[in-house]
């Protein structure tokens, strides 16, 4: 993936609300005694790691540019 120059504060703040910090296919299920656990299937889809990589790029922007607290996106 090439490096990407984030430029809006706007931009990066809705592509942080957009990607979750967390895989949100990860989950644990409980039937009755038996629990089940469904393991985050995000690694399995090609575009995940740079999807993650773009959320860093902007939080690293708002908080090192911005100067804004990013811990409402984490």
């Amino acid at each position: 993936m090439q490096s990407l120059i984030i430029r809006s504060p706007k931009i990066a703040r809705l592509i942080c609300q957009l990607v979750p910090a967390q895989c949100p296919f990860e989950r644990n299920i409980k039937f009755g005694n038996i629990f089940v656990h469904i393991p985050p299937l995000c690694k399995l889809n090609p575009f995940y790691n740079e999807i993650v990589h773009l959320r860093f790029l902007c939080l690293s922007y708002l908080a090192e540019e911005c100067g804004e607290d990013v811990s409402v996106y984490c």
